[in-house]
């Protein structure tokens, strides 16, 4: 195909064609930039301060969980300076006392690259500190697809494909060389873009601050822990039993109870009520019967993941229809009802963006904390002001050159700082060509203030002038999901 994404779209919207555009269409662009494991960037090892600034200084709205009361790790949502969204699990200062553990297991892990997990992109050993980064996956875990849903009940046969999922992931690890997979369980599980699941790789590494490899429920713990204090292969397989019963039953039921259900043959108790004709009772067995060989109490009695993969394998239905599709998740920018700024980003329409931003104002410096002092009575702090009306002034009559100017001159006094100003010299910058000018100030915009969503929609612009049309697309759904948030918020 001779056109990518954001070309297409444009002439989708030249041609007067309003969205979505066909599913053959969409899937024939994505297929063109879909990328494999192979095309993951390799571990690295991150400075302290890339990572702060990846993060907005870990901000409190980038955090995605916490877990743990004394000793938090806490995991935040961040995107590095090439504009790859990345997940960052901070450890408490006591975490991993043994530095050179934490490196020898990080890199470890680092090296597994695979489609079925959240790769390990790299991590950061400074001081205290210690970080580890991973693909960032932004629709959510298992959790709130199956427990907590909203819209729609997790469908049977994306239950069997996540359970499939789960297994190629253990399979893969274990032909690595990473067998032992710490705490598995519905929180460890993620989504991607493609709606596809995949298995956290934090689970990979141990948490070395008590020993523990189990944090839930003592009644979902592998018997053989319980007694030893100890983990092996067969255990990651009894907690993986857990989670088909989570899949069949939509609820967290305890191994024990689950069993009795199925001895007492009261499968219509432990099925799911919301899957109602969705499967026949043979399926609905089969994989009753496997969680049972799962959780057997004797670890060699259990099968391992390779005869878990063939045996899920068997049992996949609707194998044609995307995971996105199942999962009822909008999968890319085609299916979105796109505001009107969102829309004349999309089509690179510079001249409405500059009447909207000039609509707006500057209502994005109500979301930054501007200090005042005794420099706001100095001719200093007089003149900076006076540029910033004249640079605002020029941008009004669209003498883009006089306002990038007379914004550079507020800005480099630095009495006072605007993610607007910024905003604005960023379409200033993308009127004159100059969009790598444009992309920086875009991102210096949302630096100042995070939940800025012009500030994303014109990185997109700037991403789509300089041919980075996969970047771009991120930038225009994260911008279409911020000024959703900020409207509702208000």
């Amino acid at each position: 195909m001779s056109y990518n994404f954001f070309k297409f779209l444009a002439r989708c919207w030249g041609a007067g064609q309003k969205f979505p555009v066909t599913k053959d269409q969409v899937n024939d662009i994505k297929n063109e930039d879909k990328g494999g494991p192979n095309d993951m960037p390799k571990f690295h090892e991150y400075t302290f301060d890339e990572l702060w600034k990846a993060t907005s200084g870990f901000a409190v709205e980038n955090i995605v969980s916490e877990h743990g009361e004394k000793a938090p790790n806490v995991v935040y949502k961040g995107k590095l300076a090439n504009q790859m969204q990345i997940a960052v699990k901070r450890f408490n200062s006591s975490a991993w006392p043994d530095v050179r553990q934490f490196l020898e297991e990080a890199r470890a892990v680092g090296h597994l690259r695979s489609q079925r997990l959240t790769n390990l992109l790299g991590c950061c050993c400074e001081g205290d500190e210690k970080l580890l980064v991973a693909e960032y996956m932004p629709n959510d875990t298992l959790v709130k697809h199956l427990f907590h849903w909203k819209a729609q009940t997790m469908k049977w046969a994306m239950r069997l494909r996540v359970a499939l999922h789960l297994a190629q992931a253990l399979e893969y690890c274990t032909s690595k060389g990473h067998a032992i997979y710490h705490d598995l369980n519905a929180y460890r599980v993620l989504f991607d873009n493609e709606g596809n699941a995949r298995l956290s790789c934090f689970g990979l590494m141990k948490n070395s601050r008590n020993g523990k490899s189990y944090s839930t429920n003592l009644a979902f713990t592998p018997p053989e822990y319980l007694r030893t204090g100890k983990i092996s292969p067969e255990s990651v397989t009894y907690s993986f039993g857990t989670l088909l019963l989570d899949l069949v039953s939509g609820k967290h039921i305890p191994p024990s109870r689950a069993l009795e259900l199925i001895r007492d043959r009261n499968l219509q108790v432990l099925t799911d009520s919301s899957l109602e004709g969705q499967f026949s009772n043979d399926e609905g067995t089969e994989l009753l019967r496997l969680a049972t060989r799962c959780l057997q109490s004797e670890p060699q009695d259990r099968p391992n993941p390779k005869l878990l993969v063939n045996a899920l394998t068997h049992l996949q239905k609707d194998s044609e229809v995307p995971s996105h599709v199942l999962m009822g998740i909008p999968h890319d920018v085609a299916a979105l009802s796109l505001s009107p700024l969102a829309e004349a980003c999309l089509r690179m329409d510079l001249t409405v963006i500059h009447e909207m931003m000039e609509k707006i104002g500057y209502r994005d410096d109500e979301g930054t904390a501007t200090e005042l002092s005794f420099q706001m009575w100095t001719s200093q702090m007089k003149d900076s002001l006076t540029s910033k009306m004249k640079g605002d002034s020029a941008f009004r009559h669209k003498d883009f050159k006089t306002a990038i100017e007379r914004y550079t001159v507020f800005i480099d006094v630095g009495t006072t700082i605007s993610p607007t100003v910024f905003a604005r010299r960023s379409l200033c910058y993308l009127m004159m060509d100059m969009a790598e000018e444009a992309l920086n100030d875009a991102l210096q915009a949302q630096l100042i203030f995070i939940c800025s969503y012009i500030a994303s929609y014109l990185q997109a612009v700037a991403l789509i002038a300089l041919g980075r049309e996969n970047e771009a697309q991120v930038a225009l759904i994260e911008g279409f999901a911020l000024q959703k948030k900020t409207y509702n918020t208000k």
